[in-house]
């Protein structure tokens, strides 16, 4: 059984810091182990079935069948369908397959960007698998994918979903050749199901694919450097894919150019010819349907390559349907919406391949009624955000003479908190950064709200309901302060941040990262000592001593007075242990003095903390009273006692904030 939630959270933490997550050594999706599942059906002579996910209507998901078909569907091992089947066949290429039942063209586009790419392609899709029986074969294969920040090894069986003996989904050309498919299997298991794939994003995929930089440009308005842009990724190795604009309906209707209206495509290729005197610049593109083209200007067919040397005909025409065609830069930009480049090093941005790039990343997490202050429209709470630090190295001498514009770009990407992909609905962020003057200079701790006050030097040019906003800009040497955040205040999610730039860059989270202590100044309104002493000697026992039973009638009675439902008998449990110096399981009537002065004082605490006299302290409520007993503690220890001690709706009672406060001095004096 997995470990609970933010024990699990904490376990990732340390994993990663082991170097659990990177290329080498993958996260195992769904704690599955590859090596030992293996092993076990070897041993046990068994093909594995993957009950994580299961060859079922359930793995399928809803609304990608009619009823009808779905009763007709029947899971098939490869070895079933064709007699001598292979994982890959001669090699992997983007001509290999076609899509299949399913709307995922911008996952298969990006396929065939990464065939282009054999270091990639090679992290992704383990080669050394296969259908023969002396190599292993026990119906088990894996592919490793970057997923919100670490590479994770997903482990499927290979009963692939047929109708008729007919795959369904992603089929290759060659009917015995079968990576696509089970690699589309694999990435169905990421997104929850197959269903779950239907509709998205080139750049999605492409960073699932890479875990690296991406730019997403609107050929409406793009860059006037744009083809030096696309010449650049190509010769960086950069997956690059493309979209074409919804039509008025949902459908992918084919227009009369040939070109798919709401549909995904891979750039292959870019080049200039010289025609008629005149160079071109031509972009040569790649339908995931495997057929069906444009068929215009420069088109398989155009009369457009009777201008360019015999020589230019021959290297870059092909006339076939196979779903690859070039067109000129100018039709590519009024025929498409949008382009997508992703690449390990964001050099092709502007050309600076002298300069070091340095990347720093965090995980964050906003929390509503503590971490989640929204966007700036909301001043009096927009501090409460995470907030990051960094200082801004200046570039070294060589880097500054070869330097483009901008040196840093700041991506954030919100982490989803449900498995299934459809069912993830993604919040409007965004995110500011601020150039720290000289009086902030060396302060500890959040910045207060009237330091927002200002105008940020740079930020996110709308707040987007995407998985990933960025921007890249320029910023002189100096400090910083990044605060990410959502459109509207109190909504919680968590997220990633990351920073590249040109120069060393020192990011740190603008509060303390361990929990540094106060101790509150007990009370002397608890009554005096001979009173106090009367109180506890009604409630002891014959040794003058009181039990945790007999401490919870004590503080309901005389604390609470049936104001709430009281102090439960572990809290005093818990009380108990905290204050016995003596380890008896019992207080003593000075262990017991000393108990009771702090939670009066707590209980006076808590009174000034509750502005809104409801009997309870709201998270916002609860950061305030830490500030006032002088505990200071990062945004991700807030949230996390928050969560341990708040009820349903966060809030904290008097009897868990007293246990809470209780806790913390106590791991002070240790």
């Amino acid at each position: 059984m997995p470990p609970p939630g933010v024990c699990l959270n904490i376990m990732n933490e340390r994993n990663k810091k082991n170097g659990r997550g990177s290329t080498t050594n993958p996260d195992k999706f769904l704690d599955q182990d590859f090596e030992q599942l293996q092993k076990y059906c070897t041993i046990n002579r068994k093909r594995y079935i993957d009950d994580m996910f299961p060859p079922d209507r359930r793995s399928i998901g809803n609304g990608v069948l009619e009823p009808d078909e779905l009763a007709r569907v029947v899971w098939r091992r490869p070895r079933k369908l064709v007699e001598n089947p292979c994982f890959i066949l001669d090699g992997l290429s983007r001509f290999d397959f076609g899509q299949g039942a399913i709307g995922n063209c911008w996952f298969l586009a990006s396929i065939g960007a990464l065939t282009f790419q054999k270091h990639i392609r090679e992290q992704i899709i383990p080669v050394d698998q296969s259908f023969q029986e002396g190599e292993g074969y026990v119906g088990l294969f894996h592919f490793r994918f970057w997923r919100f920040g670490k590479w994770v090894d997903v482990v499927i069986d290979d009963k692939l979903p047929t109708i008729d003996g007919r795959l369904i989904f992603v089929r290759s050309k060659t009917p015995n050749e079968f990576w696509a498919a089970l690699m589309e299997k694999a990435y169905a298991k990421v997104c929850g199901s197959y269903a779950d794939m239907n509709a998205g994003t080139v750049s999605e995929a492409l960073k699932d694919f890479t875990g690296g930089i991406y730019r997403t440009f609107k050929l409406d308005e793009a860059p006037p450097d744009l083809w030096d842009i696309i010449l650049r990724a190509a010769q960086s190795k950069s997956l690059m894919g493309c979209g074409t604009p919804q039509g008025a309906t949902s459908a992918n209707t084919v227009l009369p150019n040939g070109i798919v209206q709401g549909h995904a495509y891979t750039i292959t290729g870019v080049t200039k010819l010289m025609t008629n005197n005149q160079s071109v610049k031509l972009v040569r593109l790649f339908n995931p349907h495997g057929h069906g083209e444009w068929n215009g200007n420069w088109s398989d067919k155009s009369n457009s390559w009777q201008s360019v040397s015999p020589e230019d005909r021959t290297k870059c025409l092909s006339i076939t349907d196979d779903g690859e065609f070039w067109m000129s830069m100018e039709d590519f930009c009024s025929s498409y919406s949008d382009m997508d480049i992703c690449c390990l090093c964001p050099d092709f941005l502007d050309g600076s391949s002298e300069c070091h790039w340095t990347s720093k990343f965090h995980d964050g997490r906003w929390v509503a009624g503590t971490t989640a202050g929204g966007c700036m429209n909301y001043r009096e709470s927009f501090w409460t955000n995470p907030q990051y630090h960094i200082k801004l190295d200046a570039v070294d001498d060589e880097c500054a003479s070869e330097q483009g514009p901008n040196n840093m770009l700041v991506s954030l990407m919100q982490k989803p908190d449900k498995r299934n992909r459809q069912l993830v609905s993604n919040l409007h962020i965004g995110f500011s950064v601020f150039s720290v003057p000289p009086e902030y200079k060396g302060k500890r701790g959040k910045l207060p709200a009237e330091f927002f006050m200002r105008n940020p030097v740079a930020s996110t040019k709308n707040y987007m309901n995407a998985r990933e906003v960025m921007e890249f800009f320029r910023l002189v040497p100096g400090e910083y302060i990044i605060v990410p955040s959502t459109f509207k205040p109190n909504e919680t999610a968590s997220f990633i941040l990351a920073i590249l730039s040109k120069s060393d860059s020192h990011l740190e989270e603008s509060s303390s990262h361990h929990v540094e202590i106060t101790k509150p100044t007990p009370t002397e309104n608890g009554g005096d000592t001979d009173s106090k002493a009367t109180l506890f000697r009604q409630y002891s026992d014959q040794y003058e001593e009181v039990d945790a039973e007999q401490l919870q009638n004590l503080l309901n009675e005389n604390l609470l007075q049936g104001k709430s439902p009281g102090f439960g008998l572990d809290t005093c449990r818990s009380m108990v242990a905290l204050m016995d110096l003596t380890v008896t399981g019992r207080l003593d009537a000075r262990e017991f003095l000393r108990l009771w002065d702090r939670v009066v004082s707590y209980k006076e605490l808590f009174n000034r903390a509750d502005m809104t006299k409801n009997g309870v302290l709201s998270l916002g409520e609860l950061q305030n009273a830490m500030i006032a007993t002088g505990i200071q503690m990062s945004d991700g220890m807030l949230n996390l006692m928050a969560l341990r001690y708040g009820g349903s709706t966060g809030s904290l009672t008097l009897e868990t904030f007293v246990s809470l406060i209780l806790r913390l001095e106590c791991m002070s004096s240790k």
